[in-house]
């Protein structure tokens, strides 16, 4: 007597509870989207026939449409560059075929998300594309400043690690800085010359009226480590801050805003006068040349900061 063996059937209920599963599930996996925002990037894309478009403006376009169709889905979607170099790179490391849409697929899924991005929140893509490009520039800087702190070693004469001991000094400074500025909106940039160029960080800071300093961490990092590679360095550095009762869009009529600074010297910030406060701020950093001062904008002379705590 031949025997049947039968398969377990899943009911309609049940499959159809599992189909909404995952998309609830699908829904809160975050999907993160390579963009080539630079015309001399794509072009270079275009070297592979699996890459079919031919035109930058329009791949722009299907790209916004996409991340508008993902956002509409509950999708949570980040954004970031598409570099093909690196992409070049990637496939050479892995062994997998340049010319697939598949790879360039694995490529956005392994490298871009430990890269810079961005969250897309509906902005419009050229608002998405400034958000990029700056985040991208930030994560750069903070990687150059990081290998000048990697490569510090010991303090002289101390034996400390100069890297801790330089980000630590830093901090203290950004902090003090910050708690002296009062109540307001401040904007805040760091420059230090360096190999390769100088080191350029911004931090945008507001202080409440009980004291309170609240920033973006992120910001804070890479200013902190800017500054920190400066006093490692022993490099003439310098931070200027712009402080007034807003949020950038310029202060209230009769509150001007007013811009301070200080230079970095013995390891510690050191304030400038009026005078060097007014030259610093309306001179062209790149061709030395002479900058009309901004109608409605103070200068003033930093303020002493409490030495460093060095422990």
């Amino acid at each position: 007597m031949a025997h049947t063996k039968h398969r377990k059937q899943t009911s309609r209920p049940a499959r159809r509870a599992a189909r909404t599963g995952r998309r609830a599930l699908r829904r809160e996996a975050p999907t993160t989207v390579a963009v080539l925002t630079d015309p001399g990037d794509f072009a270079a894309m275009r070297a592979y026939r699996s890459f079919t478009f031919d035109d930058h403006a329009t791949y722009l376009r299907q790209i916004e449409g996409l991340l508008r169709s993902l956002a509409s889905r509950g999708i949570h979607v980040r954004v970031g560059p598409f570099d093909p170099g690196e992409y070049a790179e990637y496939c050479a490391d892995t062994g997998h075929e340049p010319d697939s849409s598949r790879t360039r697929t694995r490529y956005a899924a392994d490298v871009t998300t430990a890269g810079p991005t961005v969250p897309y929140t509906g902005q419009p893509l050229e608002l998405l594309v400034t958000e990029l490009e700056y985040e991208a520039g930030r994560q750069a800087t903070w990687e150059r400043a990081s290998g000048i702190l990697a490569a510090a070693g010991e303090c002289a004469g101390c034996g400390d690690d100069l890297a801790r001991t330089s980000f630590d000094r830093a901090s203290q400074a950004l902090m003090r800085l910050l708690e002296a500025a009062g109540p307001g909106h401040h904007h805040l940039v760091c420059s230090v010359p360096a190999e390769g160029g100088t080191l350029l960080a911004a931090l945008h800071a507001r202080c409440d009226d009980q004291g309170m300093v609240h920033l973006v961490e992120a910001e804070a990092l890479v200013c902190c480590t800017v500054l920190a590679a400066g006093i490692a360095e022993d490099s003439p550095g310098g931070v200027v801050l712009r402080s007034g009762t807003s949020d950038g869009r310029g202060s209230p009529p009769g509150r001007p805003d007013e811009v301070r600074g200080w230079t970095l010297r013995d390891g510690w910030l050191q304030p400038l006068t009026e005078a060097q406060v007014f030259n610093a701020y309306c001179t062209d950093a790149a061709s030395g040349d002479p900058v009309p001062p901004e109608p409605g904008v103070l200068h003033r002379p930093g303020f002493v900061l409490p030495p460093p705590e060095d422990g």
